[in-house]
């Protein structure tokens, strides 16, 4: 933890003085509840799951598609905390698959579901394919499990939304702001809370991630130098998740309060501070032909070589925010938890012709990204999404 902090420019954590002023609480819950946690082998479902499991659950089923990241899951907690009394289960399943929906048919009784699934890649809008995944992941996965949790008599579904929500300028953002609605149509039948948060640092597939991949296979570090992003660590956001499930009203979304503790970093930065914690001094290249070739030589002499350059891809957002202006926010509540509070607000009419236009497209098996892009469009009038013709899939 104290490396990571570190590395994103901070010396203490975030939630802290929260969790224990609620942890008597929190601790409580948990003990006395059953969970299941949907996605729950990816970077922030491991986190969620772990907060979870280190309080004893009376059961907690862990789901996700990776086998291999679930196998990693079982032996992280194994390590780390050992054993609970109550049924802890993993099942590597598709969520949108029949398997999934028999495996809910012959139990599927939870007080708390997490939905922690997601496509969260802005270079996954690149082609029609992959983006129509990703809206059948971040936006029907979702309502399809509300609905079974709501069936089940669950007390909460919880699924992690994005900053990228607020404001969206890409279709990662746009598709979680798209489920935000489907998730106020469904609060009707089910008490639901969500959260937005900052990227969680080495998060897997980020780029901070990647430093990691990049140094193991003795390759350039390549970072934009003109973003700045606000980043918490893997135990935070399951800290974060854990509160909105728990703590949080119908139709609430937790967000981390700004402070000097959470401030903006540029990705840059963070690869030069990730680079002296190895012992390395950076060398600034003017091209990738250039990293490429002194990757061979220079590490050997306490340097490695860095490519920082101007972002110039499609989908990425200039600034970071977690709530809009036109929300109401409650800021008393917790120290350094916000909340946005939300009345059941969504376009009936909207969300139905979303949901059948792209049943439609399925249908046919024929759709363009235009397509969808002027959907989304539709669906948010303010979208800022504008594309370039460049994604992060043509650089180094």
């Amino acid at each position: 933890m104290t490396s990571i902090l570190s590395l994103i420019g901070r010396d203490k954590e975030l939630f802290t003085a929260d969790i224990n002023s609620n942890e008597m609480v929190l601790a409580e819950v948990v003990a006395n509840s059953t969970f299941l946690v949907l996605g729950g082998a990816g970077s922030i479902g491991q986190a969620v799951t772990k907060e979870i499991f280190k309080r004893n659950p009376k059961k907690l089923h862990v789901v996700d598609i990776s086998e291999n990241n679930m196998v990693e899951l079982v032996r992280d907690i194994r390590s780390s905390f050992g054993y609970i009394n109550g049924d802890f289960q993993t099942f590597a399943l598709d969520i949108g698959s029949i398997e999934y929906d028999t495996f809910i048919k012959a139990d599927g009784k939870y007080d708390y579901v997490l939905n922690l699934s997601a496509l969260k890649h802005v270079r996954s809008e690149k082609d029609p394919y992959t983006l129509m995944r990703m809206i059948d992941v971040n936006i029907f996965n979702t309502e399809k499990t509300m609905k079974q949790a709501a069936e089940k008599g669950s007390k909460k579904y919880f699924c992690v939304s994005t900053d990228k929500a607020a404001n969206p300028v890409n279709m990662m953002g746009a598709s979680k702001r798209i489920m935000e609605m489907f998730l106020m149509r469904r609060s009707a039948d089910i008490a639901i809370s969500t959260a937005r948060f900052a990227n969680v640092a080495f998060s897997d597939g980020s780029l901070l991630h990647g430093f990691n991949q990049r140094i193991q296979k003795r390759q350039p570090i390549v970072a934009p130098k003109d973003i700045k992003r606000y980043f918490v660590t893997p135990q935070e956001s399951g800290e974060l998740c854990l509160m909105s499930c728990i703590f949080g009203e119908n139709r609430d979304i937790f967000f981390p309060k700004l402070s000097e503790s959470l401030h903006l970093i540029t990705f840059a930065d963070i690869a030069v501070k990730y680079l002296a914690n190895l012992g390395y001094k950076p060398y600034l290249c003017e091209s990738e032909d250039e990293a490429r070739e002194l990757v061979k030589t220079l590490p050997d002499k306490g340097q490695w070589p860095c490519l920082f350059t101007d972002s110039d891809t499609t989908g990425e957002k200039d600034f970071e925010e977690f709530f809009t202006d036109n929300e109401t926010l409650d800021m008393e509540r917790f120290e350094n938890l916000g909340v946005i509070k939300n009345e059941a607000l969504f376009d009936p009419e909207l969300v139905n012709e979303f949901e059948q236009t792209i049943a439609k497209l399925k249908q046919d098996q024929a759709w363009t990204k235009d397509k969808i892009v002027e959907l989304f469009f539709k669906m948010i009038p303010a979208f800022g999404h504008k594309e370039t013709g460049k994604y992060l899939d043509s650089k180094m």
